[in-house]
């Protein structure tokens, strides 16, 4: 059986829009990783894939087996059902968070990946770990500009 990397991951926006933050929780057997940062202004589904987005580009060995969990339904659905890719034949049309996306596909190209979701606040350590990491960022910073983020008005 092949080795897999397990990732979970979490996202928070205080407002949303507000202050936000993201949360991941990597392991690779007995080794963990875990990553957070906050952004000035931004969004609570921006944060959750922000946090997918995130721990994909910290993967150093292409084609790895990548299993995330989270408890996001925004991002699980676009990619388990398929709709981002729609969503990019389709131009992008009225669809938010592209520049987001954008970054995501050529990610998702390079490795195998499944995603899971997990219902949050239900007692799955790392998923309440990233839940901590991503408020903690959100609440205190030290603050990025999410550049992408664009207020529709």
């Amino acid at each position: 059986m092949e080795k897999e990397l397990i990732v979970y991951t979490d996202g928070a926006a205080l407002g949303n829009p507000g202050k936000g933050g993201y949360g991941i929780v990597m392991m690779w057997g007995a080794a963990r990783k875990e990553m957070n940062q906050g952004y000035v202004h931004t969004t609570n589904n921006r944060m959750e894939l922000m946090a997918v987005i995130v721990a994909l580009e910290s993967i150093k060995t292409p084609n790895t087996i990548v299993r995330i969990h989270t408890d996001s339904k925004y991002v699980c659905d676009a990619i388990e059902k398929k709709w981002v890719w729609g969503w990019e034949k389709k131009g992008w049309k009225d669809k938010k968070n592209i520049d987001l996306w954008k970054r995501f596909l050529p990610l998702f190209k390079q490795h195998r990946i499944r995603l899971h979701w997990v219902k949050g606040h239900a007692g799955i350590a790392e998923n309440e770990r990233c839940d901590v990491l991503a408020t903690t960022a959100a609440l205190n910073g030290p603050w990025l500009e999410d550049t992408g983020y664009q207020v529709v008005s």
